[in-house]
């Protein structure tokens, strides 16, 4: 296993973990592991919004996020020494939970579910209500909108074409779209075949399914984000948590790479496109390392009582279906061919 590290000068935490480490798994596979992805977009956004005078000294930063997004703000926010309150839901764990009181930030959680946009919706609502509260002395980052997020992996997208070249098929999860459509729009530039394929879940609007409960998280989404731009993705891939879990754990037992499950549903995707087109190089995001998942994705005991060891095994091949909204567990694949998610979305009305 050959670790190409490519680490920009730094001056804090915040710049020392921006970029990631490019891990070689197979002869045309590698994982671009981040220490937490949403670092870089978090830097990104808050120093674009100090550059254009949108956030000033003694203004509140106020956002929405149950996963690391939140974490990367709190980052930055201590270092630039701005507050920051964050507004989540029930599913954010208490691990991550304690390490942003410790940052200094206040975290409201969100106990109701909107009828129609589910913890995504009331927790927008939450944070409305706080900013009309606060009039101009706030600013919220809006990472599902902003194009300051897709353009913070500028630099990412730069890493892997320095090391790899840009013409590579990149393979990673899809929550606000930032990482996906910011990279391969970067990489495009210079190799305009160059192929992105989105890695969503079960119950996911994003491309299609009905809302529904969703068990992984840090993918996926009850609104479909301004950032998601469907006419980048070549294929969509739906995963469900039980075979992410177990790809998750073999990606570190086979490859030492301690990732989360959103690392480890890209990792099974990207595997397979890996061995099913071996003149390409395929680049899988692996968004966080698996501190947070311990006790969780890596305790059999846990994935036992919740029912996550009801798949035997790794799957070898994803089933293709017609429609993404028809997709079934445990493993999905649709050719997604770069169509807008009217155009999908309208096949299946004229059917």
């Amino acid at each position: 296993m050959n670790a190409l590290r490519k680490r920009l000068p730094f001056s804090g935490y915040s710049d020392a973990y921006a970029l990631p480490s490019i891990i070689r798994c197979e002869t045309n596979l590698y994982v671009a592991q981040f220490a937490f992805m949403k670092l870089l977009p978090a830097k990104y956004i808050i120093e674009q919004a100090l550059a254009r005078g949108t956030l000033t000294c003694g203004m509140k930063v106020l956002e929405t996020s149950s996963g690391t997004f939140a974490l990367g703000l709190a980052v930055v926010c201590r270092e630039r020494g701005f507050q920051l309150e964050i507004f989540t839901d029930p599913v954010m764990d208490k691990g991550l939970n304690n390490r942003l009181n410790s940052l200094g930030a206040k975290v409201s959680i969100i106990a109701e579910k909107a009828k129609q946009g589910g913890y995504q919706r009331s927790r927008l609502d939450a944070l409305d209500a706080r900013m009309r509260q606060l009039g101009k002395a706030c600013f919220w980052p809006r990472q599902y909108e902003t194009p300051d997020n897709p353009a913070a992996y500028k630099l990412f997208a730069d890493q892997i074409s320095g090391m790899l070249d840009a013409d590579v098929t990149l393979v990673g999860s899809v929550g606000s779209g930032g990482s996906t459509c910011g990279t391969i729009e970067r990489l495009r530039q210079k190799a305009p075949r160059a192929r992105l394929i989105g890695v969503d879940t079960f119950n996911s609007v994003i491309f299609g399914q009905e809302d529904g409960e969703r068990k992984l998280r840090g993918l996926g989404n009850s609104l479909v984000p301004k950032n998601v731009k469907h006419e980048l993705y070549d294929e969509v891939h739906l995963i469900s948590a039980p075979l992410a879990f177990a790809a998750t754990r073999t990606l570190h037992e086979r490859q030492a790479v301690f990732a989360g499950p959103t690392s480890g549903a890209s990792y099974i995707v990207g595997r397979w496109r890996a061995r099913q087109f071996p003149e390409e190089t395929v680049v899988v995001i692996c968004p966080d390392e698996g501190h947070r998942y311990v006790e969780a994705a890596y305790d059999h005991e846990w994935l036992k009582q919740n029912g996550y060891l009801s798949e035997s095994g790794l799957l070898d091949a994803p089933a293709t279906e017609n429609h993404p909204s028809v997709a079934l567990p445990p493993w999905n694949r649709y050719l997604w061919k770069r169509k807008s998610r009217e155009a999908i979305l309208n096949v299946l009305e004229q059917v």
